[in-house]
């Protein structure tokens, strides 16, 4: 035994410690293939849909908008610590405050990873307009939300139906690979 406890053994057969982040523990091939599994909403939606393809989504909703190669790549990893802490719903992560620390370390490191720094505030403030735009249609799709406010002008087509894990995860891989420098 002897070995540190409250690992996760990762789909590459890595073992990250949430808690403590290790850069060399990072890999993309376990983000894309988690984030393919882990679905949106807490699993409270109409029809299977993952963090993957949501992230799959404001990348190419990113994409359409012309923002920089950065901020469309951060628009991909934007969830990334989900695949190592799990997708907890906002309103539960306002409570958890030593939760939302180590999920922004470990989103920090994915950003030093592969972009090579943290984002700006400019580039967060893209990331997040993008997530949240796509949030709306999320909630109307998936969960049936009547919301009254006026839905935000989006550039790309995108979808909340369901595709196939290992879709998702290739997509997603494929966008980070034309994204990455």
């Amino acid at each position: 035994m002897g070995e540190k406890v409250g690992f996760i053994t990762t789909y590459t057969g890595d073992h990250f410690y949430p808690t403590e982040p290790k850069m060399e523990n990072i890999h993309i091939e376990d983000i894309a293939h988690a984030l393919s599994y882990i679905c949106r909403g807490n699993g409270h939606v109409k029809n299977f849909f993952s963090v993957g393809q949501h992230c799959v989504n404001c990348a190419l909703e990113a994409m359409a908008r012309g923002y920089s190669r950065r901020v469309c790549l951060a628009c991909l990893l934007h969830d990334a610590g989900e695949a190592y802490m799990s997708d907890v719903p906002r309103p539960i992560k306002v409570g958890m405050p030593q939760y939302r620390e180590w999920e922004d370390a470990v989103i920090r490191m994915v950003y030093e990873k592969y972009l090579g720094s943290d984002l700006s505030e400019e580039e967060a403030r893209l990331v997040k307009l993008v997530d949240d735009d796509m949030l709306y249609f999320d909630m109307q799709v998936l969960l049936g939300w009547k919301q009254e406010e006026k839905p935000p002008e989006m550039m790309s087509i995108f979808s909340q139906e369901y595709v196939p894990f290992i879709e998702v995860e290739e997509q997603y891989l494929e966008i980070f690979r034309e994204l990455y420098e």
